[in-house]
């Protein structure tokens, strides 16, 4: 079968079991094509939105980590693990006897910037090596915790010892640690028995396929109607339109000054930039009123 040459994004509704890794090599098969690239790491056990990028988009998937996040998350109050989720090794339990306000002012607490610790089973790096192979290791290091902030944290069901939540927040942030601090707040202990992504940055759950819609819409060659086009991933930012007798300086990776633009937005951390046909040339910032070169984007020619 002929390799599939479009760009853009997939949005992919990841099931249990699988993991980010998983659904790459498997959507390469699909599309064979191996230009496809994951946004951001979800956990096996976790469920929901895992943005894809196939072809050239991939170029941009290091701009696409500052983006927000949503999940529902369930906590199981009186049980610690080593993972701090429940798929991992019982470290202790405790008798739940806190009240239902107690737990929601528990959890109202978390709600803004925090200092969060990764947890030893997770995919982030530390000298070069991932924390959760060295915990496979039976190894423990120290971990520098990050800042991270929650923009909201909503109790959305609670049947003690298990709490529904709905949790809106910045990149980076482990919603097991979240679980995990929780419930050592309050005394008793927790971990994260369930996960779903919602959304991640402009990616909604609600329009998220599964792996066997891909293969239907590849089979019934549909896959062009699905495919999101790469500035989709990027429609917070203001679009910005290039005057066309600068379109040849631009595509050379040179600064524009602001007045050969049109711009439909304010001040922002990054601007679309579109040619005078509608081609969406890349992702720009703006400062001393020049747009610098972020990531080139076009794809294809002019």
């Amino acid at each position: 079968m002929k390799e599939f040459d479009k760009a853009g994004f997939l949005n992919i509704h990841k099931e249990a079991g699988f993991t980010s890794h998983d659904v790459v090599a498997k959507l390469r098969g699909i599309l064979h094509t191996k230009k496809v690239g994951h946004t951001g790491t979800l956990d096996p056990m976790a469920t929901g939105v895992l943005p894809v990028a196939i072809g050239r988009a991939a170029k941009t998937i290091e701009l696409l980590s500052d983006h927000s996040k949503a999940y529902t998350a369930l906590m199981q109050l009186g049980t610690e693990t080593d993972t701090y989720d429940s798929t991992g090794t019982v470290t202790a339990e405790s008798e739940v006897n806190v009240s239902e306000e107690e737990v929601r002012k528990a959890c109202a607490s978390f709600v803004g910037r925090i200092e969060q610790l990764p947890p030893m089973y997770s995919a982030k790096k530390v000298d070069g090596k991932r924390l959760y192979e060295l915990a496979r290791q039976g190894k423990q290091i120290e971990r520098t915790p990050q800042q991270v902030e929650i923009f909201s944290l909503c109790i959305t069901e609670m049947k003690l010892p298990y709490v529904e939540f709905t949790v809106e927040c910045s990149k980076g942030t482990y919603i097991r640690s979240l679980c995990n601090d929780i419930g050592a707040a309050l005394g008793c202990g927790a971990c994260m028995a369930k996960l779903t992504r919602t959304r991640a940055g402009s990616f909604l759950l609600e329009d998220a396929l599964r792996l066997s819609e891909i293969e239907e819409a590849r089979d019934a060659g549909r896959v062009d109607e699905i495919l999101l086009p790469t500035d989709a991933a990027f429609i917070e930012y203001p679009r910005v339109v290039l005057s066309d007798c600068f379109t040849m300086r631009a595509l050379n990776g040179t600064q524009i000054p602001k007045e050969m633009t049109a711009s439909e937005g304010t001040d922002a951390a990054l601007y679309r930039m579109y040619l005078a046909n509608g081609s969406f040339l890349g992702l720009y910032s703006l400062s001393h009123g020049y747009y610098h070169v972020k990531k080139l984007c076009l794809l294809s020619d002019v």
